[in-house]
This record gives C-alpha cells, structure tokens and sequence, in this order.
C-alpha cells in the first residue's frame, strides 16, 4: 500500500463520519415534525461509529506503511472508546428525559449505536498487533510470537464485545416486552435486535483477530466465526421481512425496513470475518473478490432507502 492509497483509506471513514454528523443535524434542524426528533440524532450518532471505524483503519494501515507508533497505538482506540462512551450516554439522557415517543425511540436507537462503536473500538485495540498476522499466517506451528496479546487480553477483548452485545439482546427483549403498552416500546425493541445481531457480529470479528495475532486461530474457526454473522444477518433480516409482512400498513412495518438494512451491515462485516478466514494458513484464489461484499450490501443499503423514501410520500 503507498502513502496515498493509506490517506484515502482513512479520509473515507472521516468524511463518512462528516457527513452523518452534517446530515443528522440537517435533517433534526429542517423543522419540528416527530419523524426529523428520530432521524436527525440518529443519524448523526451513526457518525460515531464512522470515528471509531477510522480509528481501525488507521491503526491497521499505519501498521502496514509502517508509522505506527506507541502514540497511536493507545490515542486511537482512546478515541473510539470515547465516542462510544458519548454516544451511549447522549441516548440514556434523550430516553430518560423524553417528552415525546420519537425522542424516547430516538434515545434507544442512539444508545443501540454506542453499543456498536464500543464493539468497533474493540475491534480498533484487537488491531493494535494487526502486524503479526501475516507472519503467523506463514506459519506451520501454533507458537506464540514475541509482542502478541496474553491469554488474558485476548479474553478481556472478546469478552468486552460478547457483554455489550448481551447488554443489547436484553435490553431489546425488555423493550419487545413492553410493546403492548406503547408502540415506541416495538419500534424500539426491534431496532434494538438488529443493532444486537451488529454486535454479536462483530464479536467473531475480534475474537478472529485476537486469536490470529496468538496464533492460535483454529481450523474449525474457519467456518465458525463467518457462520455466526451470516445468522446474525440473517435473522435480522428475516425478522425484518415478517415486521413488514405482519404490519406493513403502519409506521410499525417500516421498522421492517430498518432491520432489513441492520442485517445488510452484518453481512457487510462478514466479509472481514470471512476474507481473515480464508486466507489463514492457505491460498484463496477469490480473496480479491470478498471486498465486493461490502461494495454490494451498500448498494442494497441505498436502493433499500431509496424505497423507503417513496413510501415516505405515501
């Protein structure tokens, strides 16, 4: 990778990040309807996971054009962990004070996404020894080399991902618990269990990551980790189809759509998950084709919203 390839690759994060921050706050301040107090804050929290994305880009790319520093290797993950912690503490204060169902559905889907950037920042510090994973990958023992994680960091690191997303099934089955009494209970609820299966995702994500870099990635976690996210993906998707199919003539059923787009992003993750597997210790000859995945489930991500705008008019 040359020096100008490395910049682009993490300017896209952060101009990605600009734009949600740019869009939620246009969307939020173009008018005072119930639909704009979800919207906006929503998506401009999603620009916090784009923050801590940059902050796994960088700290694998810098380890690859070879600046990384000991400076980067704790301001960064800092730094995801921060937005998160932001992020999570702005949707428990929007819930907790709400005067309207949007904000409280808005507060939960806020809090929903910090539980993701808090799993991306995991993914950000399980990166910090990226660098050993093509050497272990070469080869033929399974010794631990100099510099990588304990025992204990590695478990620390899945074990952060694995309790947030537990934190995210239970808070999303207290909320479907409650969605006979309000229906900003269901709509929250079923928001909360697609964010739930991102999560749970992305522990395969750092769970594969850690034990490549102790070289201790077993050949039945080839297909172990990819198949946790293809579920995850999965189920939100299918259980968005039967929110559509079971109430589509409502706001209810459009939150359908949303878990359709969540499952979407869990297929997007496994391509990283997927691509790790298949290159370990072996050739694949289709490896440069996996980054499509993520490539095709944006495009579905747009068509998919495209959609929903027209059924906005309606």
């Amino acid at each position: 990778m040359n020096y100008g390839i490395s910049i682009l690759f993490r300017a896209i994060p952060l101009v990605m990040a600009l734009f949600c921050f740019g869009y939620g706050a246009f969307i939020y301040g173009y008018g005072d309807a119930g639909n704009r107090v979800v919207a906006g804050p929503v998506v401009f929290s999603l620009g916090m996971i784009c923050i801590a994305l940059f902050c796994t880009a960088a700290t694998i790319i810098r380890q690859i054009i070879h600046t990384y520093n000991q400076t980067a290797k704790y301001v960064l993950p800092i730094i995801g962990y921060l937005a998160a912690t932001i992020t999570i503490i702005s949707g428990i204060c929007i819930f907790s004070n709400a005067t309207s169902t949007s904000a409280f559905v808005a507060g939960h889907v806020i809090t929903g996404v910090g539980f993701i950037t808090t799993c991306v920042a995991t993914a950000a510090t399980s990166s910090t020894r990226f660098s050993l994973i093509p050497g272990n990958s070469k080869a033929t023992d399974n010794e631990v080399p100099q510099g990588a994680f304990s025992v204990g960091q590695r478990r620390i690191l899945v074990i952060i991902a694995t309790i947030i997303s537990l934190i995210a099934w239970i808070w999303a089955f207290v909320l479907l618990g409650n969605s006979h009494s309000h229906p900003a209970y269901f709509v929250a609820g079923h928001v909360m269990v697609g964010l739930a299966c991102i999560c749970t995702s992305l522990i395969a994500l750092v769970a594969t990551i850690a034990r490549q870099i102790r070289n201790e990635y077993l050949e039945k976690e080839r297909s172990k980790w990819p198949k946790l996210v293809l579920l995850m993906g999965s189920i939100s998707f299918i259980w968005g189809i039967f929110v559509i199919l079971a109430d589509s003539g409502s706001a209810n059923g459009t939150t359908g759509y949303i878990m359709l787009g969540l499952g979407l992003v869990c297929y997007s993750i496994s391509s990283k998950v997927i691509l790790l597997a298949k290159i370990w210790r072996q050739e694949f000859k289709l490896a440069n084709r996996i980054p499509m995945i993520p490539i095709l489930t944006a495009l579905a991500c747009l068509f998919l919203a495209a959609f929903v705008f027209e059924l906005a008019t309606e």
